[in-house]
């Protein structure tokens, strides 16, 4: 069973995941989303804080990216491996003692702010 597993990983993983730079949560991440309208297709960015990771070497893996829109909290989740996820670019390097960030639901304001690690680079 595990060999079918490895064998589906090896076939359908994109190569282009490999090349996303690394980052951790508590960054400040702009993603580049392939929006298709109609027969057009354009580029949109999401920009914000990346508050969880999900196995980031492995096909099921996946990033959620969170940012406060006219008020009102959004957050997605781009899978490492999807295509429609074109770049990440990585804005503010945040420090972090944590693995996820998912008490910054319930803040607003400026207690949402992560600081920023200098030590990194």
């Amino acid at each position: 069973m595990s060999n079918l597993v490895k064998l589906v990983e090896k076939n359908h993983t994109i190569t282009r995941a490999k090349e996303l730079p690394e980052f951790r949560t508590g960054d400040t991440v702009n993603v580049g989303v392939r929006i298709k309208e109609g027969e057009k297709t354009r580029t949109q960015y999401f920009q914000g804080t990346c508050i969880a990771m999900k196995a980031p070497g492995s096909y099921q893996g996946h990033f959620r990216v969170r940012k406060i829109s006219d008020g009102v909290g959004v957050e997605r989740v781009f899978p490492f491996h999807s295509p429609v996820v074109e770049s990440v670019e990585i804005l503010v390097k945040g420090k972090s003692r944590r693995a996820k960030h998912l008490y910054l639901r319930d803040r607003v304001g400026k207690a949402s702010r992560i600081a920023v690690d200098y030590t990194r680079e």
